[in-house]
């Protein structure tokens, strides 16, 4: 059989203090813009290119360096 412990779920004046200061500072930062990121208007793009469809080629070739140089490490400890 198990112990019941009778708990009161009472909160410090300082507990309930800090509860109401970080639900008015969420409230606040939800009100302050709509988008999660903060930006208002889509100029931050400008000047921008889409990415092309060889991005997979720069991906590979990526990887393919990143394998040799672990290659060359690998010989040179061995």
């Amino acid at each position: 059989m198990s112990l019941y412990l009778k708990q009161q779920d009472t909160r410090s004046d300082l507990q309930e203090k800090v509860s109401k200061d970080l639900q008015e500072r969420a409230r606040q930062k939800a009100k302050q813009s709509d988008r999660p990121d903060g930006v208002d208007d889509s100029r931050f793009v400008e000047g921008t290119k889409q990415t092309t469809s060889l991005a997979w080629a720069w991906v590979l070739i990526g990887l393919a360096i990143i394998g040799i140089v672990i290659w060359i490490i690998i010989s040179l400890l061995s």
